[in-house]
């Protein structure tokens, strides 16, 4: 399965590999409406597998904190 850009531009973001126009990238597709929604479900993706890799029991816990 391959990445989405939005999936790119997040782990680029997230390893502080990202250049400055893809920064600008990124900033535009989280402020885009028709786009923001992709952004936000690629960063609940990854949190969700932050909190599951924190937890003892592999258990990603609560949507809403």
């Amino acid at each position: 399965m391959s990445l989405s850009r939005a999936e790119i531009l997040i782990n680029k973001l997230i390893s502080n590999k990202i250049s400055e126009d893809e920064l600008a990238e990124f900033l535009t597709g989280i402020s885009d409406e028709e786009r923001g929604k992709t952004y936000s479900d690629a960063l609940e993706i990854y949190f969700n597998r932050l909190l599951k890799e924190s937890r003892p029991n592999g258990e990603a816990g609560p949507k809403e904190l």
